[in-house]
């Protein structure tokens, strides 16, 4: 039998923060950033040369070690929330599981992405991010009409320390209402989170307190098909008010058929 392999070091690191503030029934663990450093000193492993990403790594891109999630039920389970500068929370929250509709079917976009932009993006995120902007998704999924204010926008919330959107939208629409529009944008593996939501709309509520705020999240599909949310905060937590599929095609692949699918589809509307 080959010998059990030892937990990755973000891993130890994770679990061994987790377990030394929690006691049994608890619904929120808080610990700080320094708490990496002196974790890792003390179990004698090499500090991630990026502290943030150990928090970035288990909020998006794996789930947390078994030990953590045995201490989950059916109807919830651990996230990481910020709480301030350098400050995080696991809290224990109704699960929150985000998957493409299969059953939506994916509209006919005709594809104004430059050349030189499909050519050249560097990442899946980045060319999510273009492809929103350049055939106006953001404006055709929320009927706004939409401008691109600022992309990566870093800033800090009083209530969450630093966070950070992938592109803030304005808008505008027939009657002169005002919006503020954060999106997230994933490709590849990563996955929307429901505390990137919170982070938003938080952001939105305290930069932008004029403005009615429409969180909007974008996920690559297999296929190069964009699946777009777009969520509510109640009570009840962070919600999916709707959801739409595009895909991006050449302008000769709309046929007669899919434009009489879609004026059926206005029809029924209104």
């Amino acid at each position: 039998m080959a010998p059990a392999r030892k937990p990755n070091r973000y891993v130890q690191l994770i679990e061994k923060i987790f377990h030394a503030h929690y006691s049994t029934g608890d619904q929120a663990v808080d610990f700080e950033r320094a708490e990496i450093i002196s974790t890792a000193t003390e179990l004698n492993i090499p500090l991630p040369k990026n502290l943030g990403d150990l928090i970035y790594t288990f909020r998006y891109r794996v789930t947390l070690p078994e030990s953590i999630k045995k201490l989950e039920t059916r109807e919830k389970e651990w996230i990481i929330r910020p709480v301030g500068r350098a400050k995080y929370r696991f809290a224990l929250v109704p699960r929150w599981n985000l998957v493409p509709n299969p059953n939506w079917t994916a509209i006919k976009i005709p594809n104004a992405t430059p050349g030189m932009i499909e050519r050249y993006a560097f990442t899946d995120e980045q060319s999510l991010l273009a492809k929103l902007r350049y055939n106006r998704l953001i404006d055709i999924f929320s009927g706004v009409t939409c401008y691109s204010l600022q992309n990566h926008l870093r800033t800090t919330v009083a209530t969450m320390g630093q966070v950070e959107t992938d592109e803030i939208y304005v808008g505008v629409d027939r009657f002169g209402v005002h919006y503020v529009i954060p999106v997230q944008a994933k490709g590849g593996n990563d996955k929307l989170s429901v505390v990137q939501i919170e982070q938003d709309i938080a952001l939105a509520a305290e930069k932008f307190p004029g403005l009615v705020c429409r969180a909007i999240g974008a996920q690559f599909m297999d296929g190069g098909v964009i699946a777009l949310y777009e969520f509510d905060s109640s009570d009840q937590g962070i919600t999916v008010r709707s959801e739409k599929h595009y895909t991006l095609v050449a302008h000769e692949e709309l046929t007669a058929e899919d434009f009489a699918t879609y004026r059926k589809s206005q029809s029924e509307l209104t």
